[in-house]
């Protein structure tokens, strides 16, 4: 057994975790530490994809009452129904365009720099969607997620697919987007955890299969490492942000984005740390 190669999985599961479901992206962090660890060959993009699941069963595990609640009155109750074609519809998206050009994407931009860049960028995106609610609270014409119509996820789900590009952030893009079309801070923030089930899951389990070839037996430590690290971390992580934004904005997530995204760019083009292509 390679003790390095678990304690990688396990900070790998750390970054993955505490990341996922901030507006400042898993993806980007997981490209960058990857580079730093040399944990960045094709297996390794599989692991990064893999142990999302681990952070999304921190989520469910969050919202286990909503979640139970909604499937019992399913049969029953129009709102639940809704709730749950409203999840399916900004799934659909993701799915779609995922196919499409998801090999694209990773063949060209699960890149350092590009990952960087859109960090910057993100950030300052965040910034004026927050400068935007606080100047005017009534765009925020939703409050809670059952309030949202089938347009209104459909919506969310389009803004999601912004967050193929590395860097972006999914959580980012669906919580910021979701303010941006009229969603409270706290009901983008919440649609985006429960758009995030069938999403990553999903992304999870098909990545698996497609490079089934390149993984064993010999692989299931790492990942079974990676999975558990990524779930208490996402489990803190998430139970926190909660909290956080009844009383907070993203603005310093905003600024972690930019700092960081210069930080990243002015060590690679100075050659202090060379970032792993």
């Amino acid at each position: 057994m390679d003790i390095a190669l678990l304690i990688k999985a396990a900070v790998m599961g750390i970054v993955e975790g505490l990341t996922e479901f901030l507006p400042i992206s898993s993806t980007g962090h997981l490209i960058l530490a990857g580079a730093l660890l040399g944990f960045d060959d094709e297996k390794a993009k599989v692991f990064d994809i893999a142990i999302q699941t681990g952070a999304i069963f921190a989520v469910i595990l969050v919202y286990w009452q909503k979640i139970r609640a909604t499937a019992v009155a399913l049969p029953t109750e129009k709102q639940a129904q809704q709730f749950v074609l409203n999840v399916l519809v900004a799934f659909v998206p993701a799915v779609v365009l995922g196919l499409l050009f998801g090999k694209a994407i990773k063949a060209h931009l699960f890149t350092p720099v590009v990952v960087a860049s859109t960090f910057i960028i993100g950030g300052f995106i965040i910034l004026w969607a927050e400068k935007r609610q606080q100047n005017n609270p009534a765009v925020a014409r939703i409050q809670e997620v059952d309030d949202m119509s089938v347009m209104d996820a459909l919506k969310v789900g389009l803004v999601q697919c912004l967050a193929m590009i590395p860097g972006t952030s999914r959580s980012g893009a669906t919580i910021i987007g979701g303010m941006l079309l009229g969603l409270s801070r706290k009901a983008a923030t919440d649609f985006s955890f429960f758009l995030a089930m069938p999403t990553l899951i999903g992304a999870g389990v098909y990545s698996l299969y497609k490079e089934r070839a390149l993984l064993s037996m010999a692989d299931v430590p790492m990942f079974a490492v990676g999975l558990v690290f990524s779930f208490l971390s996402a489990w803190l992580c998430v139970r926190w942000l909660l909290r956080y934004i009844s009383t907070n904005s993203f603005v310093p997530f905003a600024w972690y984005r930019i700092a960081f995204g210069i930080v990243v760019l002015a060590t690679a083009w100075s050659g202090l740390v060379v970032w792993a292509e």
